[in-house]
C-alpha cells in the first residue's frame, strides 16, 4: 500500500487510457450519486409528511360527533347529539389507559372568521377554549407569561394565551403586550401569555390564526355551556390508543342512546394510526431507495470488473516477465486488486461529494422559496454515508478478484508466448 513504484504503476495504468478509466469510473460515481440522493428524496418526503402531524403526541385521536345512521330505543335516524363535561369525567373514571382527554371548543377556521379588536386594529382568528392539559398534547413555546390554568378554568377568567403573528397584527413593534386586552366577539379578555409551536419559527399560520382561552370561559362567554366541540385523547405509553378506541366509542354510545353498531355517530381521527401507516409506507421507499441504488451500484462495479479483465489481458506479457522475475501470485494479485480499489474509491467519493453539493443546493432552494407540502429538509445520516463508504471498498475488492485470480492462474511461460 506504501510501496512508491506500486503506485506509480496503477496511476500509469489508469492514464493509460483515461476515456475507458473515466467510463468505468463513472458508473460506479452515477451509482454512488442516485444511491445517496434517492434516500435524501425520501427522507425529505418522509419529513414533510410527518411534519403535517406537528408535535402532536401521535398516540392521540380526535374525536367529534356526527347524525346516527340508525334509529335506537324509540328514537330516529338522523338525530345530532353533543358531548359534555360529564363525558370527559366518565371517560377518564372508566378507561384507566387514557393519560389525557381534553375536551375542547373553537370559534373561528371551518366555523366562519371572529372580529378579534385591540383598538383600532382588527383581525380573524380561531379561537380554542381549552383545558391546561392540552400543552402536555400539543407542545408549544411559552415565549411570555403562562398557558391557562386550572386557577382560571375553576374562576372563568377571561384570560388568553396569543401566537406570535397575533402580535403582529394587534399590537405595534416594543408593545407590551402582558396584561393587555382584546376582545373576542365583544368580550375582553386580559393577554396573560404568548406562544409559538414548538416546530415553527413563529410564522405558521397555526401560529398567525390562534387564542388559547380557559375551556369554562368560552363556555359562559359564548352560551356554550358545558357542550363539548370535540376530545382530543391521548392513551398512556406503552398501549396504542388504536386498541382502545373501541371502548371510548362504546362508552359514548351508551351515555348517548346510540345504537352499539352504529359506527357513523362518532367520527374520529386515529393519529396514531396514521402515523404508523405513514412510517410503513416510508420504511418501504427506504428499502426501494436502497435496491435502486444498489442495483445501479452493481451496475458500476460490474463494468469495472470487465475493464479490468481487459486490463489483465492486455498486460499478460508483463505479468509474465514479473512472473518469471520471481513475483509471487499474491503480488499480482494485490496490485490488480489496489487498482481496482483506488478506481472504485476515488469516483465513489467524488459521487458522495456531488451527491452532498445536490443535496445542499435543493435545502438552499427549500429555505429561499418557503415550505413545500409534504417535502421539507432532504438530507443523509452519516450512517448513510459511512455505509456507502463501506459498499464502496467491498465493492472495489469484489470487482478486482475476478481479474486478480485470472492474473494468478497465469503460468509465466504461457504469458511470455502471448504477442
Amino acid at each position: 500500500m506504501f510501496n512508491k513504484d506500486r503506485w506509480s504503476e496503477i496511476i500509469e495504468a489508469l492514464n493509460a487510457n483515461k476515456f475507458r478509466t473515466f467510463l468505468t469510473a463513472f458508473g460506479v460515481f452515477w451509482g454512488i450519486f442516485i444511491f445517496v440522493v434517492l434516500l435524501a428524496l425520501t427522507n425529505g418526503l418522509k419529513n414533510g409528511v410527518m411534519s403535517d402531524f406537528g408535535d402532536f403526541a401521535t398516540n392521540s385521536m380526535f374525536m367529534w360527533t356526527q347524525g346516527t345512521s340508525k334509529p335506537y330505543k324509540g328514537l330516529p335516524k338522523g338525530r345530532y347529539f353533543n358531548y359534555k363535561l360529564d363525558d370527559v369525567a366518565a371517560l377518564k373514571s372508566e378507561i384507566p389507559n387514557l393519560k389525557y382527554v381534553s375536551p375542547r371548543n373553537q370559534l373561528g377556521g371551518f366555523q366562519g372568521a371572529n372580529n378579534v379588536i385591540r383598538g383600532t386594529k382588527t383581525g380573524a382568528f380561531e379561537i380554542y377554549g381549552d383545558y391546561p392539559e392540552y400543552i402536555k398534547q400539543q407542545p408549544m413555546d411559552i415565549l411570555q407569561g403562562r398557558f391557562v390554568s386550572y386557577s382560571d378554568i375553576n374562576s372563568k377568567r377571561k384570560v388568553c394565551v396569543i401566537g406570535t403573528d397575533v402580535i403582529k397584527s394587534l399590537y405595534d413593534k416594543d408593545e407590551e403586550v402582558l396584561g393587555s386586552y382584546v376582545k373576542i366577539n365583544g368580550v375582553n379578555f386580559m393577554v396573560v401569555g404568548t406562544f409559538k409551536m414548538s416546530n415553527s419559527q413563529g410564522d405558521n399560520e397555526q401560529d398567525a390564526n390562534t387564542i388559547y382561552i380557559p375551556f369554562t370561559t368560552f363556555g359562559q362567554a359564548f352560551n356554550r355551556g358545558d357542550r363539548v366541540g370535540w376530545m382530543a385523547i391521548t392513551a398512556v405509553d406503552g398501549v396504542p390508543i388504536t386498541s382502545i378506541k373501541q371502548q371510548v366509542f362504546d362508552l359514548m354510545k351508551s351515555r348517548h342512546t346510540v345504537a352499539p353498531d352504529d359506527d357513523r355517530a362518532i367520527g374520529h381521527w386515529d393519529l396514531s394510526e396514521q402515523f404508523a401507516r405513514m412510517n410503513g409506507l416510508f420504511i418501504i421507499l427506504t428499502v426501494v431507495g436502497y435496491f435502486v441504488g444498489a442495483l445501479v451500484l452493481m451496475s458500476g462495479i460490474i463494468g469495472i470488473s470487465n475493464i479490468m479483465l481487459i486490463v489483465v489481458k492486455e498486460r499478460t506479457k508483463e505479468i509474465g516477465v514479473r512472473r518469471a522475475l520471481g513475483a509471487s501470485p499474491w503480488t499480482i494479485k494485490g496490485q490488480i486488486l489496489q487498482e481496482s480499489l483506488i478506481l472504485t474509491i476515488l469516483s465513489g467519493m467524488v459521487g458522495i461529494s456531488f451527491s452532498a453539493f445536490v443535496i445542499w443546493v435543493l435545502n438552499y432552494l427549500l429555505d429561499m422559496s418557503g415550505p413545500v407540502d409534504s417535502f421539507a429538509n432532504p438530507s443523509v445520516s452519516m450512517t448513510v454515508v459511512f455505509t456507502a463508504l463501506i459498499i464502496l471498498v467491498v465493492s472495489g475488492l469484489l470487482a478486482g478478484l475476478i481479474p486478480a485470480n485470472s492474473a494468478t492462474k497465469m503460468k509465466p511461460v504461457d504469458a511470455l508466448r502471448i504477442e
